[in-house]
């Protein structure tokens, strides 16, 4: 049976520092999110206690949560991690429990699908990575877990992204697998 960690509960203050990080990374990084004003994030931030946790622990992990987007048809604003490199506290772990509990030896503490459960966010698809990797240069050392699509994983596969050469690999590697510099990055809708 797996056990699960509790997301931390934000005081406060907790909150006040976050959303002070979170504004402050918004305004040093305007070409993410052309034409979408802070206080209309903010204001739906503070309304939404849970989101705030989910991007604490973003945060937490070194993801650097940024605004990429603001999606008309569900009116909700779109954030991503936007560390240069994938999040080093969610690095070295498989990509599902599957396939985690597949592994004979050496299995890692946790999996990207069930980490990004925990903390109340979606792993990027393909399509996702690619359009992030359109607002800069993302995991030039590193690589990141992406949504596997069921007839891949079916097969044992999973499938991870990164930027080499100038441009934007998706690749595929089984699910039972972990590397030091492969993690997975966060999509958060408010």
């Amino acid at each position: 049976m797996r056990k699960t960690r509790a997301l931390k509960k934000l005081t406060e203050v907790d909150s006040a520092e976050l959303i002070a990080v979170l504004k402050s990374r918004f305004e040093k990084n305007m070409k993410r999110h052309e034409g979408i004003s802070w206080d209309a994030v903010e204001k739906r931030l503070a309304a939404d206690p849970a989101k705030l946790r989910s991007l604490g622990e973003m945060e937490r992990t070194g993801g650097e949560p940024d605004v990429i987007g603001y999606d008309r048809a569900s009116g909700e604003f779109v954030l991503c991690d936007c560390s240069a490199e994938s999040p080093s506290g969610r690095r070295s772990v498989c990509y599902d429990r599957e396939g985690l509990e597949s592994r004979k030896e050496f299995k890692p503490g946790d999996s990207a699908v069930d980490m990004a459960d925990e903390m109340g966010i979606e792993l990027l698809t393909a399509d996702e990575y690619r359009r992030l990797q359109e607002l800069g240069r993302f995991d030039l050392k590193t690589s990141s877990w992406l949504s596997t699509p069921p007839a891949i994983r079916k097969l044992g596969g999973a499938i991870f992204g990164d930027r080499r050469y100038d441009t934007v690999f998706i690749y595929h590697n089984g699910a039972q697998s972990y590397y030091a510099a492969r993690g997975f990055r966060g999509l958060l809708r408010v």
